[in-house]
């Protein structure tokens, strides 16, 4: 299946943070209702960073405190998109800060947002209409490593090999 929505990706990041046991290390929400529980368990300190989310391929967002790996969060299994998500209290709810698909371990393509978008509009958060900040992953195909294109810089940050223009990172998944 080609990049875009509806793709699924699979973990592509460090093999010693390959899920590490337990089970799924982050809280799936499927309503509004879950969501507002689980945030009013966050402390202040919490609620100042971003968390850690993935959507998973049912399309249900799932959420771990900040700096927790993607891969742990969502237990190793395949992922519609994941990245870094903070919220803000909005009226009587809640509402995206600042969302990025941020994930050097599932390294979703920026296409990744119509997953993100409605797995927050089910459980009723206010949203921007795509990442506040957005990532763009490409995989050299000289050295095969993953990089992080900087300002539209497609030239591989190991090997000084060009990137390609088209989102690369896994091939392997349908």
């Amino acid at each position: 299946m080609a990049p875009g929505p509806g793709r699924a990706y699979r973990y592509v990041g460090p093999p010693e943070l390959w899920h590490r046991g337990g089970g799924p290390g982050g809280q799936l929400l499927r309503t509004s209702a879950e969501f507002a529980a689980w945030m009013g368990a966050r402390t202040a300190a919490e609620l100042a960073e971003p968390f850690t989310f993935t959507v998973g391929l049912a399309g249900f967002l799932r959420l771990a405190p900040s700096r927790s790996e993607h891969v742990d969060c969502a237990g190793g299994a395949l992922m519609l998109s994941a990245g870094e998500v903070g919220f803000r209290r909005e009226g009587g709810g809640w509402a995206v800060e600042e969302v990025s698909n941020q994930s050097t371990g599932y390294c979703p393509d920026v296409a990744s947002w119509p997953a993100v978008a409605a797995a927050l509009d089910r459980i009723g958060v206010h949203r921007p209409g795509g990442f506040t900040h957005e990532v763009v992953f490409r995989r050299c195909p000289g050295c095969g490593r993953n990089n992080i294109v900087r300002e539209g810089h497609f030239v591989c940050v190991f090997c000084d090999d060009d990137l390609p223009a088209y989102w690369n990172v896994d091939d392997g998944v349908s």
